[in-house]
């Protein structure tokens, strides 16, 4: 068990400095049910122009569903 603790703070460590994300954000991520795994594959590409930033897209989705935003 210890070893899937590890491994699960290290993800979201990961994904936290990828997608240069703060605790809040974590947080929010986590209450909305999303995984490291896709956060990371939602960071947009260069040519991506139209695509928000994760940090962006986990705040509207979380206003959507919450009505507030944790700061």
């Amino acid at each position: 068990m210890e070893l899937a603790k590890k491994k699960n703070a290290d993800a979201w460590a990961d994904a936290k400095k990828r997608c240069r994300l703060n605790e809040a954000d974590i947080s929010m991520a986590k209450e909305l049910g999303m995984t490291p795994k896709s956060l990371t594959k939602n960071i947009p590409s260069p040519k991506q122009h139209w695509k928000a930033p994760v940090k962006e897209w986990v705040r509207e989705l979380y206003q959507k569903k919450f009505g507030k935003v944790l700061s």
